[in-house]
């Protein structure tokens, strides 16, 4: 797999961060295209999946971000958020970790729904809505031993990405980290 460096352009619109913070560095093209696809990645994972997909909900709960979500977020320390962890399942492996974190004072009106979602996407609701954007797009190499406890891995470096999305003046993080089995890997 060859490596390409990033121009200045793509890097201007999108963040790379490395487990140091260290930035920026080479991404290969393929995986590249699958880190800043703006689009769903729950589509994606659908068209990849030839529609075997399933969001299987590994735990939601109150509680705290960790610093650099609260960082992404613009949260004060020790805000308390709802926190949802799932696998999003495809051809029977999961494909990829997602973590979402929504702090308390987004979940007014309509968006209290968020917490309500069970099997289905989020996804689904965020890119169904006109009222939805998003913000720019993190990538990370991330190494699983710093993952939370629920991430169903063994140790390995992976990559990630992150970004928040804005419903109205209401902000959530969306963490997905792209599992073994992923076909980001397997170009």
């Amino acid at each position: 797999m060859q490596n390409f460096p990033l121009t200045t352009r793509f890097a201007a619109q999108n963040r790379i961060t490395n487990p140091q913070g260290q930035a920026p560095f080479k991404i290969p093209q393929p995986i590249r295209d699958w880190l800043f696809d703006p689009g769903s990645l729950t589509r994606r994972l659908i068209a990849a999946a030839k529609g075997d997909f399933v969001v299987n909900v590994l735990r939601q709960y109150r509680g705290y971000p960790t610093l650099t979500e609260q960082q992404a977020l613009k949260q004060p320390l020790r805000s308390l958020s709802f926190i949802r962890e799932v696998e999003l399942i495809c051809q029977g492996k999961p494909w990829v970790f997602a973590r979402t974190v929504i702090p308390i004072h987004t979940l007014q009106g309509e968006t209290n729904q968020l917490t309500a979602l069970g099997s289905k996407p989020l996804g689904a609701v965020l890119f169904s809505s006109p009222r939805v954007r998003r913000g720019p797009i993190t990538a990370k190499l991330i190494n699983s031993n710093t993952l939370p406890q629920s991430t169903p891995i063994t140790q390995c470096n992976l990559w990630g990405r992150h970004s928040v999305f804005f419903i109205g003046q209401q902000s959530l993080l969306v963490n997905e980290i792209f599992l073994p089995e992923s076909p980001l890997y397997n170009q």
